[in-house]
């Protein structure tokens, strides 16, 4: 579904992705992980179009990423921010349905696929007439999902998507995003630095550091044979998560 070929990106002296080739299977969970600063949002954005890399090529869905094709092709991915990035001033229902409104699509068209979406992430339809200030931040983040989902897109990137919510809002909303996840089969990249949070999720695992893929592959395969001393060190450091079965 996506796949990069010696994309990089520098930013003066600083090397945020050295030459990558990295390819994404569709259908399938995968999930960039690595400590701050070791490219993994990089390589996210780039996906996205959000930044242009210095040098390579991305091919989405067998077409590669030019300006020309970029907002058509944007619109065939869903995006998922840390804390939901939505809009104060707007309730949950016009958050959820922006791109739809921002497309044409009419209320005998958006509030249906909104009910869909409120069943399928466990929002409240009831609540959404709330603001932002008014949710909680779980669900801001199921109203984020909603309007990353609105248009159905094959593709769904999250960077971060739970990092900023409290212990036990985090685990709820990770068993629900699996099941999302396992019941929509998308081609889904997620973003963590979390080691407990990309077994959970990872069908497949791609540890980074300072812009470089260091492993690549089932996160059981990182437990059993680490690709570099690097890789056993990030793991070690999270070693009572993964014993506590997050």
């Amino acid at each position: 579904m996506i796949c990069l070929r010696q994309v990089s990106k520098r930013y003066g002296a600083t090397q945020a992705l050295a030459p990558t080739d990295l390819e994404f299977e569709a259908g399938r969970t995968a999930v960039l992980i690595g400590s701050s600063g070791s490219g993994k949002s990089t390589l996210l954005r780039i996906i996205l179009g959000l930044i242009e890399p210095d040098t390579g090529e991305v091919e989405f869905d067998g077409v590669r990423m030019q300006p020309e094709n970029l907002l058509e092709l944007r619109r065939r991915m869903g995006y998922v921010i840390q804390d939901g990035g939505l809009f104060p001033h707007l309730d949950a229902r016009h958050n959820a349905s922006l791109l739809a409104g921002y497309l044409g699509w009419d209320l005998a068209r958006s509030e249906p696929r909104l009910r869909e979406l409120c069943a399928l992430t466990h929002f409240p339809e009831d609540a959404l007439d709330r603001f932002p200030a008014q949710l909680s931040g779980g669900q801001r983040q199921r109203v984020s999902l909603m309007r990353a989902l609105m248009l159905d897109p094959a593709v769904l990137l999250l960077d971060e998507p739970l990092g900023a919510l409290d212990p036990m809002i985090r685990a709820e909303l990770q068993t629900d995003l699996r099941e999302i996840f396992r019941a929509l089969g998308k081609t889904v990249v997620l973003v963590t630095h979390d080691i407990g949070e990309a077994a959970f999720f990872g069908d497949r695992v791609t540890l980074l550091n300072e812009g470089a893929i260091l492993q690549d592959g089932p996160f059981s395969e990182l437990l059993r044979a680490p690709a570099d001393p690097f890789v056993t060190r990030f793991i070690n450091a999270q070693r009572s998560v993964l014993e506590n079965g997050a």
